[in-house]
């Protein structure tokens, strides 16, 4: 009797429509799909007449290392990092187009990993959302490139200029913890030679590590409270994907007032650094500062509150708008004391 287990081939073995046909039914088809991958492009309906869209690119070495991730990190990543961008504009996601461009000796086993991650990530976190088509690519490094679709269903965009003096300021969501995964990650890396990475990765996230290391590799995003939020009269909202600080100049400038955060709101929301062990200084410099956390930055009209969760999320008041004074440029403070727009940079980061 043979035990050996059953061989992976390669997409190089068996090429890309065999590729695709063990690919495409792991894609969900989403509600508001008329025609979905198999055609030269998809037709989505947009019952509002009008539809939001965004993009962004994953590359290897950049953004992610396939020692620390699985393929099914990529894909619920990938959903979770582009769609969180469509409820910020307090629509509801609707679809997404996936183009991934791997190495031919990437094994098939690999693809379908990385389907399953784009599904399960759609059912967690955006029911009724498709991933409606895409393409596929050779590269010698993994390239994941996404463009995601929304609905406003009859809202007004909730942009970035809209905050106004007196509005509260409020977080959905965590900010810390992935750039606590991170330095979690590139301390391990160096370490290689004695311990293998993708196994000591893979202990740490079963670990006191586990959830400053998700929130890197494979995070939960708030997506479902942007049209909550927005529904609450929103009046300015961002994905804080650079940085608290960074993100939150973004919105002082666009709207002409200064974003006042309080300390004690932040730390809240960094609750999971401080429970990894960091010092309460450090715990505050990852929060302002070190970005990929995917939270929902919102300011709300003084007097309305929120409830304590949205989407499965904690909701943490984080501080106030206040006007500016003539001559006061826009910005950021903490506690009174002016913060440096200072974040995530990937023409700055540390190469990889």
């Amino acid at each position: 009797m043979d035990d050996a287990a059953p061989h992976d081939p390669t997409l190089h073995e068996v090429g890309e429509l065999e590729a695709l046909r063990r690919f495409l039914p792991l894609l969900p088809a989403g509600d508001a799909t008329d025609v979905g991958p198999g055609d030269d492009a998809a037709v989505v309906r947009a019952g509002d007449g009008r539809f939001v869209v965004t993009t962004d690119t994953m590359l290897e070495g950049a953004d992610f290392r396939l020692g620390w991730s699985t393929w099914h990190d990529l894909g619920w990543k990938a959903v979770a990092t582009n769609l969180i961008d469509v409820a910020a504009m307090g629509a509801r996601p609707t679809s997404l187009v996936v183009a991934l461009a791997v190495a031919p000796s990437t094994r098939v086993s690999a693809l379908e990993g990385f389907a399953r991650g784009l599904a399960d990530a759609v059912a967690a976190m955006a029911p009724g959302c498709g991933v409606v088509g895409g393409d596929l690519g050779t590269a010698p490094h993994a390239t994941v490139a996404v463009t995601a679709f929304g609905d406003l269903e009859g809202r007004a965009p909730v942009l970035r200029s809209g905050a106004r003096a007196t509005d509260a300021v409020w977080l959905v969501g965590r900010v810390g913890a992935a750039a606590a995964g991170l330095r979690h990650l590139f301390a391990q890396a160096q370490d290689e030679a004695a311990v293998p990475v993708a196994a000591a990765v893979e202990r740490l996230r079963a670990g006191a590590r586990g959830a400053v290391l998700e929130a890197q590799l494979a995070p939960v995003t708030p997506i479902g409270a942007g049209t909550l939020l927005a529904d609450l009269g929103a009046t300015a909202m961002l994905d804080v994907s650079d940085g608290l600080a960074l993100d939150a100049a973004r919105v002082a400038r666009a709207s002409g007032v200064r974003i006042a955060l309080e300390r004690a709101g932040v730390e809240a929301a960094a609750a999971d650094v401080l429970a990894d062990g960091a010092a309460p200084d450090a715990a505050l410099e990852a929060a302002l500062h070190g970005g990929e956390d995917h939270a929902l930055l919102v300011t709300l009209p003084d007097g309305v509150r929120p409830p304590a969760e949205l989407a499965g999320h904690r909701v943490h008041r984080i501080g106030r708008v206040e006007p500016l004074a003539a001559g006061d440029a826009p910005g950021v403070t903490l506690d009174g004391g002016a913060v440096e727009p200072r974040g995530w940079d990937p023409y700055r980061a540390v190469e990889l």
